[in-house]
C-alpha cells in the first residue's frame, strides 16, 4: 500500500516534464546548416540537387508539430523539419535540437576565418569541436549514431555517399573517412 503514493508522486512529477518536452520551443535560430527542398528539411541533411542550404543562425519560428515533423516558419515561408531517421528522439527534444535560443551565427562570426569558411560551406576540418561540426553539418541521425558522445559520427551526403567524422580524446576532429569524391565535398583543407 505504501508504494501507491510513491508511484502517484512519480507520475505527477513526470507529467509536467513530458508536457514540456512536447511543447514548442520559443522562436529562435536554426542550430546548424540544413538543406531544404523548398518546404522540407530532413534530419539526414542530404546534399541532393534542388536543395539549398539554410545557414546556421537563420531565425526560426516553430508553429506546430505534425507526424514526425516540426512545422516552422523560416524567412517568411513554411517549412517542415522532418524527423526521418532519429525517431527514437522525443519530438520536443528533436525540435529543441534544431531551434536554439542563442544565435550560432554570433559564435561563428568570432571564429578564425578558415574555420568560419568551413562551417559556412557545410564542411569540416581537423581540429573542429563537436559543436562546430554540428553547426556545419547538423546532427548525425540517431538511427546510426545513438550517442553524441561516440568517437565516430556517421553522416551521409547522399544515399550512396557516406562519411565518418572521427574525434580524438579532446573531442576535436581527428580525421574524416570517406571515398575521395565525398571527402573533397565535405572536408576543408
Amino acid at each position: 500500500m505504501a508504494i501507491r503514493p510513491i508511484v502517484a508522486a512519480l507520475l505527477a512529477a513526470a507529467l509536467p516534464l513530458a508536457a514540456a518536452a512536447q511543447s514548442l520551443p520559443d522562436p529562435g535560430y536554426l542550430c546548424c546548416n540544413m538543406r531544404s527542398n523548398g518546404n522540407w528539411i530532413s534530419d539526414i541533411n542530404y546534399a541532393s540537387s534542388g536543395t539549398r542550404v539554410i545557414p546556421a543562425g537563420t531565425p526560426v519560428t516553430p508553429t506546430g508539430y505534425g507526424r514526425y515533423r516540426v512545422h516552422v516558419n523560416i524567412e517568411g515561408a513554411q517549412q517542415d523539419i522532418g524527423n526521418d531517421y532519429s525517431r527514437d528522439v522525443d519530438m520536443g527534444v528533436f525540435a529543441r535540437r534544431y531551434v536554439v535560443p542563442t544565435n550560432p551565427a554570433a559564435a561563428i562570426a568570432k571564429m578564425p576565418r578558415k574555420l568560419r569558411q568551413a562551417i559556412q560551406s557545410s564542411r569540416v576540418m581537423p581540429g573542429m569541436t563537436r559543436e562546430q561540426v554540428l553547426m556545419a553539418l547538423g546532427y548525425p541521425i540517431t538511427s546510426e549514431n545513438p550517442s553524441l558522445d561516440a568517437r565516430v559520427w556517421r553522416y551521409w551526403l547522399s544515399r550512396t555517399q557516406e562519411f565518418q567524422v572521427v574525434f580524438d580524446n579532446r573531442d576535436r576532429v581527428n580525421k574524416v573517412m570517406a571515398e575521395a569524391g565525398t571527402y573533397a565535398q565535405v572536408v576543408m583543407n
